[in-house]
Order: C-alpha cells, then structure tokens, then sequence
C-alpha cells in the first residue's frame, strides 16, 4: 500500500477546514436575524415607564428561556428552543448545554457582559421573533391599562424561586446594556420636582449679619483705617461762654472727630482726635476753637517685654471758672498742652512689672484785655516729668492688684514770677488699686492714695491730699455700655500768696442701642476743687442726654441737652448753663 506524503495529507487537512469554515458562515447567513437597531430600538425619545416595562419583559422573557433549557419538549409563547450546537470537527469540546440554548448568531453585536475580562459576565439575553415580541407588547399594555401599581413586585413573583437572584443581576445589566436614547428636547420637557427648591446664590451663602449695620465703614489709608465723623448744628445757651455774669446766645457749632486704627500683624497703633468750632450767629459774642489729638503705639520686644508710648497735643481756651482769675479781660488765654510717656511692661510669672515716664508741658497764650492790649502769661508755663513703678500680682487672669509709687518734678520757664515767688515743686505719690479684665463684661482699672507737692518757697503750702483714679468700662447686656472715668489733678495758680488746688473729677456714662438706627447717650458729672491753704472749694454738677437717628450708614439727625451748674464758696465763682444743640451728623 502506497503512502500518502505529509506534504499532501496537511494541504486536504487545510482544504477541509477552509470548507467547514464556509459552510457555517453561510449557515449563519441564510439564518433570520433583525437588525441590531430593531433589537436595541433605538428610535429616539421614549417614556421612562416604557424603558422598565421593556426590562420587566425581558426578564420574564429570560426566565421562560431557563425553564425550557431545563424542561424537554416546553415552548415560551409559541417559539420553539433553539438547536443545540454540536461542533463537526473531531476533538471538539461542546459548549455548555445551557448556554449553547441561549448563544445567538457569532454575528450579534458585542454587549458589556460579553466581556471575557469582566469580574461577572451576565448572561447573553435570548432572541425573540417579530410575533413573539408582538404578543409580549399586547400583553403588557393589557396590564398597564389594569393600572397595576406594582409591576416589578408581580413580576418578580412570576419567575421561579431558584431563579430570582439570577433574574434581578440580569435585570440591572439589561439596564445598563439597553439604555434609550434620550433627546435634548425630551430632557427639557421632563416634569419638575415639586419639593425642588431654587438654590441660593454663591454669594449669599454664610453671609453672616453685620452686629452695627450703621457702624462707619472707614476709609483705608496705607496701613490704616480711618473713621472720621463730621457733626454741624445749631447751639442755644444761655450762657455762652460759663461765667459768673455769662449772657445766652445762638452759636453755630461745628466738631470733627476721626480715629485711625492700624491693621499691623503684631504691634498696634490708634490715633484719636477731635475740633470743635464755635461762632456767634446771635447774643453774647463768642468765638473759640479746641481740639486734641492723641497717638498710641503698642509694641511687642523680646523677653516678654512689652513698650507702650504716646504722644498727644491739645489746644483749648482756658474756662472762665479757672482758679486763676484775670481781671479785666475780654478773651481768656488760649492753653496748649503737649505730653507724651513711654511705657516698659514685663511679665514674670504671676508677677506684673511697669515702669513709666511722663512729660507734660504747658503754654498759656496772652490774655486779651477789654481796655485793649494783652496780658502775658508766660510765667504760668511750666514742664511736669514723672516716673512711675507699677508692681503687680494675678491672682486669675480676671483680677490683678497693683501698687504704684511715682516721683517727679515740675519745672517752671521762670523760676520766680511775676509776684517773686519760686513756684517749682517736688511730687510724691502712692496708690494701690486692682486691674479687671473680665472681656467686654468688665474691663479697666480703679486705684485710690495719696499726692503731695512740695513748693520750693517756703512761703506757700504744700499741696497735698488724696487721690482716685478710675477707667472702667461694663457692658451688663449687648448694646448698653456703661462707663466710669475719675481723675485727680494738681492745679498750679499765680495769685500771690496761694498755691493751687487739687481737682477731682468723675464722670458717669452709659450708651444705648435702642434700635439699630437709634443710639442714646447720657453722661453725669461732678468736679471738686479744693483749694490749699484755704477752706476754699467748688462743686460743678453737669448732666447731658443726646440721640443720634440715623437714616442710613452715612448721615442721620442728632439732638443734644445739656446742664451745668457750679457752687463755690468764693465770690463770683456760681454760675449756671442751659443748652440744646440740634443738627445733622456724617461719617464715613
């Protein structure tokens, strides 16, 4: 027997293959098949309803398929279960029975659970003729027009028990794998939420209230922002200018103040000031100016060091119940008072140190006189230096007790004046006292001692006598602000033969927001003097209340009443003042 050469053995292997090749795919051609489109019925806008009454079909639809892969000779509506594969070639592995019965045409579009690389690959869903899909279609709109609400839960019902777990995976992949198309003019015509609400604005979320909405803006200026506030009205006294024979007038009055605050990372500084313009529009003539201006600066030094210093300038005509008396005159001498400290503070522990020096100087302008001419005053200059050591112990962060000790020296420019007396002195004092910083509850300081003076000429008494110093600021609920301010000062003189007095002064204060565009405020004061070397003595009692309305951040309406009365055991020194100001304040 003739032997059949290898060469020719492998061409008939290769020519029976190309030939069983062939034959399959003409096999898969002469099949029926619907286009993919039809399949997937991607034909634009559709209902939502209509997307999950397709998934519910094709879930019983998957379902009657398993029950006929394992049910011999059973239909699903009338169609009848594919042919199995069985593969021609020799050494061929068969596919699974269940899936060969559900495998369509090699010729079907890839679906996404026909991934080889997918963690689950789904189930391939089975094909359905054109009349099977028809009666699935007739019977559904039959159950939709029954107004079956629940046809998930029904449906589900229908499947078999061993197969609801399979039949829900499949449901969700045949949702994913047959998403409709959706039209840009559909999207539009949906219906609205009705519990949706319109979002807010990007810029009026976390907007949070303003606590003052009339509260000055200010105007930045470099490192700065400054406030300035311009007030301008009409003034009726009836006595212009607070003197014993002091007749009433209408004065125009005209007060700027600002306040400059630094926005610095470590250290501060404030500048405060105020003028004050007066003019007579009718009575008894008057025309003065004063004003001050005052600059603090907080720095931060090494070691736990702290450096305060300040500096300020006044300018303002001495009042007609000045101790010192000039007779005669028409205008009282205008005094200017430049001073200015510098402040060392450290912490050690509980313990407080500060230690701080002061200068104040002194300049009286010429009196005018009422005969003509003027009177100097420059006898009356004089220059104060003093130091002060503060020591201190805290006991809480609230509450801190103090002791001072001062020392110092007032010089004058001329050492004997115009009576022949040496009028410069020796200061001696001490003071004990408490620091409160309870926050905007309770803040400030309160101290009460002893001052003494000593004269140079031994012809003058020393002036000596007790001391109390308070600045304290309470705030018993948000809006209302009460204030307490005390002061005891030494007042020199040149009347021949005397030596001065010590006044003290006391001021009561209280701010009210009555409504966010209504402020209130009211003060009370009392000043004594106490003159050395005599029984001498005054007393000046003064009240005042003022509104401000304000019509919008910038401008508003404010009225003022004022009081004055002083009583004094001299003659020629009582007087009374009335008055009322009205007008219009503007800020910034």
């Amino acid at each position: 027997m003739s032997k059949v050469r290898p060469e020719k053995k492998r061409g008939r292997k290769g020519k029976a293959v190309c030939a069983l090749l062939l034959a399959t795919s003409v096999f898969a051609l002469l099949r029926p098949a619907l286009p993919y489109a039809q399949e997937t019925e991607l034909r634009g806008e559709v209902s939502e309803s209509a997307i999950l009454d397709d998934q519910q079909r094709k879930t019983r639809q998957m379902a009657s398929s398993r029950n006929l892969a394992t049910t011999p000779g059973a239909t699903a509506r009338g169609d009848a279960p594919a042919p199995t594969y069985k593969p021609a070639s020799p050494g061929a592995v068969p596919d699974d029975a269940g899936t060969a019965a559900t495998t369509g045409s090699i010729f079907d579009p890839p679906a996404a659970t026909d991934d080889p690389f997918a963690d689950n690959p789904g189930p391939v869903p089975p094909r359905r003729s054109a009349s099977a899909r028809q009666r699935a279609a007739d019977q559904d709109k039959a159950e939709d027009e029954a107004g079956d609400s629940k046809k998930t839960k029904k449906t589900s019902v229908d499947t078999t028990s061993t197969a609801t777990t399979d039949d829900t995976d499949t449901a969700e992949t045949d949702q994913d794998t047959n998403r409709r198309a959706v039209t840009i003019d559909s999207a539009d015509r949906l219906q609205l939420d009705p519990g949706a609400e319109r979002a807010e604005a990007i810029e009026g979320q976390d907007k949070k209230a303003e606590d003052d909405p009339f509260a000055a803006t200010g105007i930045r200026l470099g490192s700065f922002v400054i406030r300035p506030t311009l007030e301008q009205g009409l003034t009726a006294t009836s006595n212009a200018d607070s003197s014993n024979g002091g007749k009433p007038a209408l004065l125009s009055e005209t007060t700027l103040r600002f306040n400059a605050v630094s926005d610095w990372a470590e250290n501060s500084a404030v500048i405060d000031g105020y003028g004050t313009f007066l003019k007579t529009i009718s009575g008894d003539e008057v025309q003065e100016a004063r004003g001050r201006v005052e600059g603090t600066l907080n720095v931060d030094l090494d070691n736990e060091l702290r450096a305060i210093a300040k500096l300020g300038y006044e300018a303002a005509p001495e009042s007609a119940s000045s101790p010192v008396v000039i007779e005669g005159t028409a205008e009282q001498p205008v005094r200017q008072t430049i001073d200015g400290s510098l402040a060392v503070e450290k912490d050690a522990g509980k313990m407080r140190f500060a230690l701080t020096g002061a200068v104040e100087h002194d300049i009286y302008g010429d009196a005018k006189l009422s005969t003509g001419g003027s009177l100097s005053q420059k006898d009356r200059d004089s220059t104060l230096y003093t130091a002060t050591l503060r020591t201190g112990y805290e006991i809480s962060p609230a509450i801190t007790p103090f002791t001072e000790v001062e020392v110092g020296r007032r010089l004058y420019d001329q050492r004997i004046d115009s009576s022949g007396f040496e009028r410069s002195s020796t200061r001696l004092g001490a003071r004990a006292g408490v620091e409160l910083d309870m926050g905007e509850k309770l803040a400030g300081e309160f101290s009460a001692g002893w001052l003494r003076e000593a004269i140079d000429d031994d012809r003058l008494q020393a002036i000596s006598g007790a001391t109390v110093n308070a600045d304290l600021k309470w705030s018993p609920e948000r809006g209302t602000t009460i204030g307490l301010t005390g002061q005891t000062t030494v007042e020199g003189t040149t009347t021949a033969g005397q030596s001065g007095d010590i006044l003290y002064s006391g001021r009561l204060t209280g701010e009210r927001e009555i409504r966010a565009n209504l402020t209130g405020n009211a003060a009370l004061g009392a000043d004594w003097r106490d003159y050395a070397g005599s029984d001498g003595h005054d007393l000046t009692l003064s009240a005042e209340a003022e509104l401000t309305w304000w019509l919008n951040r910038y401008a508003g309406l404010t009225t003022r009443v004022r009081t004055e009365k002083q009583t004094s055991n001299l003659e020629g020194r009582d007087y009374t003042a009335n008055s009322i100001f009205l007008g219009v304040k503007v800020q910034r």
